[in-house]
This record gives C-alpha cells, structure tokens and sequence, in this order.
C-alpha cells in the first residue's frame, strides 16, 4: 500500500489503547438502532473492505466533509477502491471507541490514538472524531476531525469536490441535557472565547481531567496554562465563534466548531474542516475534557470565511 494512502485509510482505522466509556443518557430505540447500523457499515465496508457493499449503507448523494476526499458514495469508493483489501468482517470494531452514542440523526465515535512527542520521542495519546448522520435508514453525511493533506513530493495533486450538505440541525434534548448545556457553554464560551479564565473556580472540577495533550491535568492547570496569554473581554450572549452543531447525551457535551484555512495544495483557495471539543459533567461540575490537540502543532492556520464561501445546501 502507498505511503500516501495509508495516511487516508488512518482516517477511517482504529488505533491503540481504547477503553470504551459510554455516555449515561439513554438512547431511544430509533438511536440505538442508528448506532449499530453507523457500527455495522464501519466494520463491513471500511474495515471488511467490502467496497461492493457500500450502497447497502450509504445514500448515494453521501455527503463527505472530510477535506481530503470527494462527496459522493461513488467517490468514496472510488478513493478506497485504490488501497482497500478485503478481510473477514469483525464481530465488533477492536480497538473500540473511547466514546460512542446516538442522539437524534447523529452518532458519534471518538478513538484514541497514540502520537510521538516531537521533542523527546514519546508517545503519547490524542483523539480523533468521527460524526455520521444517519437519514431513512442510511448513511447520509460525515464530518471528522482531519486538515486538508499535500501529497507527497512528486505525486500529483488529486482534485476533491467538497460536501455541500444542509445546515446541521439540533436535535431534541430533555431539561437535564440542557442544563449540561448550559453548564458546559460557560466554558466553550466565556472563559475559551470570552476569555474569563477567572469562572474555571464555578464550573470546572478541581480534579478536572484534561485530554488535550498540551495543558495540564486539574482546574489550576488549565487556569496556570490560559492565564499566560489571556485577555480577557466582557461577555455577551452571542458567541464569538458560533457552534456549527452542539449534540448531547447524558453527561457528555459534543462541539463540532467550523475552520477555514488556506489550500496547502491549491494557491489562493481555501478549505472548510472541523475542529471538535467534548466534555463530560458531574455532580453540576465539568469533569472531562477531550479534543483533537496533538503536540506536533500541525494545526493549520484558520483564515476569515471568504465572501460568498457555499459551505451549506439550504
């Protein structure tokens, strides 16, 4: 298999070290379903290889927002087509998700992966999300958390048609979900955006776990690393940098935010791709956090939406 290829089929693989941990709110029936049917297509289609398979799972208009692939069920298989290989179909998908539930047309996995310290050799472990919306009964869009890629030196530069798909829409969620809501949004919100690194002591556990392999575990930790560089503004009801979906289930609060950056292969164009967050509340404090930060600083840098960027079908 190409070098270049192996990159892409990591999107879609499994890495080491999961441990699977569930979201405590209860699923409906039609979620439950959606979740094992999103689990059946990953490990028939993508790691059984069973290409032939896929308009059995996915809509033919598929939407695809992963930014180094085409939209399209037939893209889809057209990209895998060229490294897939096909093999005996997994009772289950091993190494599990850290982190897998449904709420409304969504379901979510969160992997953990193991990266290496660019400095001292160590490895270490990060996060990767993957977010599918399920609609009549098939896969009809993807979102996860991947930047346009370059080819390597020499190879030429493959044309990607982006997913235009409609604007995500915010599923039904009880009084309890929303008060985790609410809770968490201060953090996303007024101290990240706003700035106010002061309310950590309201709503963050002293004991507070961080998974961003960059600032320090507990609430002192994260309010030692902020601090340095904050500056901190009054805070309004708006958000500075709006959501592009909030999906909640139980304890845990799922941010899937909107990026632009510039086209490392195209002069003059830029791309859309997604950052996420995820945090998990108990007892009426935030707990947990996770996000997709490695230690590589291999984050690209986000540019203003241009003018008159199609990014939505309605």
């Amino acid at each position: 298999m190409a070098p270049y290829c192996k990159k892409f089929i990591a999107l879609f693989s499994l890495i080491l070290f999961s441990t699977q941990l569930f979201a405590q709110g209860r699923m409906t029936a039609q979620e439950q379903a959606n979740l094992q049917f999103v689990d059946e297509w990953w490990r028939t289609v993508l790691l059984g290889g069973r290409l032939d398979q896929a308009a059995d799972y996915m809509a033919e208009d598929y939407i695809q927002h992963n930014p180094n692939i085409s939209t399209g069920r037939s893209a889809f298989v057209d990209f895998f087509s060229n490294f897939a290989q096909e093999r005996p179909i997994p009772e289950s998908i091993n190494p599990p998700p850290v982190i897998q539930f449904a709420k409304g047309d969504y379901v979510v996995f969160v992997w953990e992966r193991e990266g290496q310290d660019p400095s001292s050799g160590e490895t270490y472990p990060y996060n990767f999300f993957d977010v599918v919306r399920v609609e009549d009964g098939m896969v009809a869009e993807h979102w996860d958390s991947v930047f346009r890629t370059p080819p390597p030196p020499g190879a030429p530069v493959m044309p990607v048609n982006p997913g235009i798909g409609p604007m995500p829409v915010e599923p039904a969620y009880n009084a309890a979900e929303r008060e985790v809501i609410d809770l968490v949004n201060i953090e996303m919100k007024d101290i990240l955006q706003y700035q106010q690194i002061d309310l950590a002591s309201e709503v963050m556990a002293p004991d507070y776990i961080q998974h961003n392999p960059n600032v320090p575990d507990g609430r002192d930790g994260f309010v030692e690393f902020f601090s340095r560089f904050a500056n901190p503004q009054p805070v309004q009801d708006e958000w500075i940098d709006e959501p592009e979906l909030i999906l909640a289930s139980g304890d845990i609060v799922l941010y899937m935010m909107k990026r632009y950056s510039e086209d490392p292969t195209r002069n003059n164009e830029v791309y859309k791709w997604n950052w996420f967050d995820m945090f998990r509340v108990e007892d009426g404090w935030i707990q947990e956090h996770w996000d997709m930060a490695t230690r590589d600083n291999n984050v690209p840098a986000s540019v203003e939406r241009p003018a008159g960027f199609r990014e939505y079908s309605n």
